[in-house]
């Protein structure tokens, strides 16, 4: 007789083995592996995978995501070049495959090292105050069939994003409902996938505004 098979886990501990992330459950393990990360000035992608774990696809999509919530999203272009990674870390989850995988390129790409730490220090409360909220529920929207179509709405999102950074905080917004929906895979909670589709909605409603507004 065939032994029934283990429930699923956690994003990070059913995908990792030792040594490779396997210590993240939550936004604040996140935060606190950036901070491992950081450098004496400068803070590379290359480093902070190094920390989160090159087989953790849920926590290497919030890592972005969150420092483009951050007031970090204010220097020009980072958007862009977070919504590039999101899209390539996201779309080899949806391939398939055990390992994110960067080009050299974009591992090379650094941040300040105090600019990190203060963007850090701004998420703490907020991300604290998720980890408290967080556990399993409303299991049909975080299924299989579910976590597919929850990937291919963020990677929708990253393919707009760049051409939204004209738009004022519109991307923050965005990387908003993007952090949702990694927070629902991290922790398996369909709760906050939902509050992702919700918020994908009012960014849709937001650009939708301001582009009147502005052409008009």
């Amino acid at each position: 007789m065939t032994p029934p098979a283990a429930p699923e886990g956690p994003e990070t501990g059913a995908e990792m083995g030792p040594g490779e992330g396997a210590g993240i459950r939550s936004l604040s393990d996140i935060l606190d592996a950036l901070e491992e990360a950081g450098g004496e000035d400068h803070v590379s992608v290359r480093d902070i995978l190094d920390e989160v774990g090159v087989r953790s696809f849920a926590p290497t999509i919030l890592v972005p995501a969150l420092i483009l919530v951050s007031p970090l999203s204010g220097i020009f272009g980072l958007p862009t070049i977070g919504a590039i990674f999101i899209f390539l870390i996201t779309a080899q989850k949806l391939a398939g495959r055990r390992h994110v995988w960067l080009p050299d390129m974009l591992k090379r790409r650094q941040v300040g090292a105090s600019k990190l730490s203060r963007a850090i220090g701004w998420l703490r409360k907020p991300c604290a105050w998720v980890d408290r909220h967080t556990h399993r529920r409303l299991a049909m929207l975080v299924s299989r069939p579910a976590r597919i179509m929850t990937l291919l709405t963020i990677i929708a999102i990253t393919l707009v994003i760049p051409f939204l950074e004209v738009l004022p905080m519109v991307t923050s917004v965005f990387a908003g409902a993007i952090s949702l929906f990694a927070i629902g895979l991290l922790a398996r909670d369909g709760l906050f996938t939902l509050l992702g589709y919700v918020q994908v909605a009012i960014s849709g409603t937001l650009v939708w505004w301001l582009l009147t507004s502005t052409t008009s």
